[in-house]
């Protein structure tokens, strides 16, 4: 049955928490004074072991925005942050929430590892040498809007807001209402007890 392969794209967004992911891109030294880079995604081809140290990190730097680029933020997702205990922020505590955010973590002074993570709004901040790439797309609401036909439209052009102005009169030839004063009238102060 050829239609076992046809995979469906659902319409509705998923409500099952999954767990927030992450790669991480690693530029390793040898001792023979050449390097290496890898992923996390073994799907992924990288460059041979080379010497050029220079040209390995700027791959990795492309490789890990390639991936923050190609990576879809997950409403869904929990916090990759708060799985690891918020070992990246050891020193804030805090309570993950708020929406899911893409984030990019490279330490400029070590230049070796790059990691890209889906984290909450609250962790992303207090997680050093980070870049926010991405949000989560906010779910579309669906409800119903009443249909066009069934709204009245308005018997004569008025100001925007629904504010009137207060030289117009109604269209029906009758005398505009009369403001009301915004004074309204004091409230009796009651005394307490004991005091003169």
């Amino acid at each position: 049955m050829d239609d076992a392969r046809v995979t469906t794209a659902h319409t509705e967004p998923p409500t099952d928490r999954v767990p927030g992911r992450a790669w991480t891109i690693r530029l390793t030294g040898h001792s023979d004074r050449s390097a290496t880079v890898s992923c996390t995604t073994t799907a992924c081809r990288m460059p041979p072991r080379s010497k050029d140290l220079a040209a390995l990190r700027a791959f990795a730097a492309q490789h890990a925005a390639a991936h923050a680029k190609a990576a879809t933020v997950r409403p869904n997702a929990w916090c990759h942050c708060g799985s690891t205990r918020c070992e990246a922020h050891p020193d804030i505590r805090t309570h993950c929430a708020g929406a899911v955010t893409l984030i990019l973590r490279h330490d400029p002074t070590v230049g070796r590892v790059w990691t890209i993570e889906e984290v909450c709004a609250a962790c992303a901040p207090l997680i050093p040498h980070t870049t926010v790439v991405a949000r989560a797309a906010r779910p579309r609401r669906t409800v119903e809007q009443p249909a066009a036909a069934a709204v009245p439209a308005p018997a004569q052009p008025g100001v925007p807001g629904g504010f009137s102005s207060p030289g117009t009169a109604p269209a029906d030839g009758a005398p505009a209402p009369g403001r009301r004063s915004g004074r309204r009238t004091p409230r009796p102060q009651h005394r307490r007890t004991g005091q003169r």
